[in-house]
């Protein structure tokens, strides 16, 4: 029997298009608060005081949204392989993910250095700095944002090489999209029990990785520190395609409860942890290795991401499962804006150095600015139709 055709799950489209916003938006508050590392930071660097609602701010984003973004992917990639089949999966995610990082890798990266250039740095000849760049093999690690593609790209071709050394069919497997489960498939959703169990797995896991791999540290711009979650996120994804839990947990009380419990405790938690450990520590201390404020931060970041990506599901799903013009044009442009908008960013943030320097208020223009530009781009853009087919 072939697959079930696909089901839409509007609500879905829309919480990736806001996790996208979110990437533009953290990168535009990097470009100010030097928390974290970005092609563009402003001059001066703000005092450990002033970086404080960034860090916050900064670090609930990255205790969920990126880890959101492989668990959709992997929600996706299930079904996708079921109707294909791994050898026509594998070609397709290669021109998906595959393209859009090796454009970044040869075209966007190295027109953010040399044409936009917002360090005035001295490159030679473009030609001779463009031979270098490759002959060197430097465009393997100058992935950018697009680290995510190739890393999904890695799970994706992984899950296509075990599908075919695993060659009969799967117990329960369905269309990941579908929006009901499967005829036998088994749809109760994660209890309390097994959430707590999860998040406390992925702390230790990501405080294991960090004494080798701290937060700062990278392996062709992939920084692992992180990656206990994305591939734990990307596997329940998988699980909830393929026994059809997704949509029970999204609507369960249990959901919106967790969600809750991060988004109003988590600040507290915090500043509670930051305040305690640079007492009797440096700050490099939460970044990884045998120190409590290492583990500490790693607990806090898988619990409050398990929360925040809890709350999301639940409240997408229950506030904006429909869909009109101006949602669907900016789901179907969302993954081009994820793949262009850092030169737009810079190209703005270079302008914006005129304006006096607040850096909440450069970061709030520069977010706002950034996000419609990047769309005008990326509307443009896929109007060639070279692009649209991986953009």
């Amino acid at each position: 029997m072939p697959p079930a055709p696909i089901v839409r799950l509007p609500w879905v489209d829309h919480l990736r298009t806001f996790v996208i916003v979110l990437v533009v938006n953290l990168h535009a508050c990097v470009s100010y608060s030097h928390v974290g590392d970005w092609y563009f930071m402003s001059e001066r660097e703000p005092t450990l005081a002033a970086k404080v609602p960034f860090i916050v701010w900064e670090g609930y984003l990255q205790s969920f949204f990126m880890g959101l973004l492989f668990f959709i992917s992997g929600y996706f990639a299930h079904g996708s392989l079921a109707r294909r089949g791994p050898r026509r999966f594998t070609r397709e995610r290669l021109l998906r993910l595959g393209l859009p990082a090796l454009f970044y890798m040869l075209v966007i990266h190295p027109f953010i250095l040399v044409i936009l250039n917002p360090w005035n740095a001295k490159f030679g000849s473009p030609g001779a700095f463009y031979l270098n760049y490759i002959s060197s093999g430097r465009f393997l690690s100058s992935t950018g944002p697009l680290w995510f593609a190739v890393a999904l790209l890695i799970l994706c071709l992984l899950l296509a090489g075990s599908r075919l050394a695993w060659r009969r069919p799967l117990v329960g497997e369905r269309d990941e999209s579908a929006s009901q489960p499967a005829a036998g498939a088994t749809v109760a959703a994660p209890g309390v029990s097994f959430l707590w169990t999860f998040a406390l797995a992925l702390s230790l896991g990501t405080f294991a990785v960090r004494l080798i791999q701290p937060i700062g540290t990278n392996v062709l711009n992939m920084q692992l520190c992180f990656f206990p979650q994305y591939v734990a996120f990307f596997i329940c994804g998988l699980h909830a395609a393929r026994y059809g839990w997704l949509l029970p947990l999204a609507a369960s009380s249990l959901a919106r409860a967790a969600g809750w419990i991060a988004l109003l405790g988590g600040p507290a938690v915090l500043l509670t942890l930051m305040l305690l450990g640079m007492q009797n520590g440096k700050v490099e201390y939460f970044f990884g290795g045998w120190h409590w404020q290492a583990l500490g931060f790693a607990l806090w970041e898988q619990f409050a991401g398990v929360g925040l990506s809890l709350g999301a599901l639940a409240f997408f799903s229950r506030k904006l499962d429909f869909e009109n013009a101006l949602m669907r044009w900016l789901a179907e442009r969302s993954f081009a804006v994820y793949v262009l908008h850092a030169p737009v960013l810079v190209a703005l943030a270079m302008f914006f150095r005129a304006l006096p320097q607040n850096m909440y208020g450069l970061a709030a223009l520069l977010t706002a600015t950034g996000l419609l530009a990047s769309y005008i781009v990326a509307d443009f853009i896929r109007r060639i139709p070279v692009f649209r087919t991986f953009l």
